[in-house]
């Protein structure tokens, strides 16, 4: 597995050969320094830990910073990537070009919170009508049971907290790779706001 942490920028398009038109989310992937390797040995597993964006020495709290190796700044960002293909040592930098022969990509991130929704909004519920004297537009309806027993089963469909959750999007091909500047563009939508980091792995499904 192969993955690094990136930064969405947002969408464009982009035209092939042909003239045929591909929508493309931009993902700026900055160097991802290894700040940490995990072992079988003595962590139980294999893992690169990943760290991004430097972070002023006033910020930084000595528990915080005793995580990072001697000569490593503190990172504001950390990731454990798990079974890490690629051969990495601690210190090193790793960019864009890690991805220069992988196909496709699954994107790792925090969706769009929409704070409390109602039903219509959150599950895409119909309502009722709303002429005069329904008294039943955007409701919820009926909850529990008509008979015995009396209740609400488990995962009934109700208003509550929408987004912020993570969500991963799988099999995203990559159009382009611009090594120079540090960007990534795969075809489609990815989850989050613009300027939120995200991460970027191997497909695990669709390897070619």
């Amino acid at each position: 597995m192969l993955g690094l942490i990136g930064k969405k920028m947002g969408m464009t398009q982009v035209f092939d050969e042909t003239g045929r038109l591909t929508p493309v989310s931009v993902i700026a992937v900055a160097p991802n320094t290894v700040v940490g390797l995990r072992t079988t040995d003595k962590d139980g597993y294999q893992a690169v830990v990943l760290g991004v964006k430097e972070m002023k020495a006033k910020h930084v709290s000595k528990p915080y910073a005793g995580q990072f190796p001697e000569g490593i700044t503190p990172k504001k960002v950390i990731r454990e990537m798990r079974d890490f293909s690629a051969p990495v040592e601690v210190g090193q930098a790793l960019d864009v070009t890690l991805f220069e022969k992988t196909r496709y990509v699954d994107v790792v991130a925090n969706s769009k919170g929409k704070g409390f929704q109602g039903v219509i909004k959150r599950w895409g519920f119909g309502g009722g009508r709303n002429t005069h004297g329904s008294k039943f537009h955007r409701e919820p309806g009926g909850t529990g049971m008509s008979t015995y027993p009396h209740h609400t089963f488990k995962n009934r469909k109700l208003p509550g907290h929408m987004g912020n959750a993570r969500v991963t999007v799988q099999n995203l091909k990559v159009i382009k790779i611009d090594v120079e500047n540090g960007y990534m563009l795969v075809r489609g939508a990815i989850p989050g706001p613009r300027n939120c980091m995200v991460i970027v792995s191997a497909a695990v499904k669709k390897a070619k």
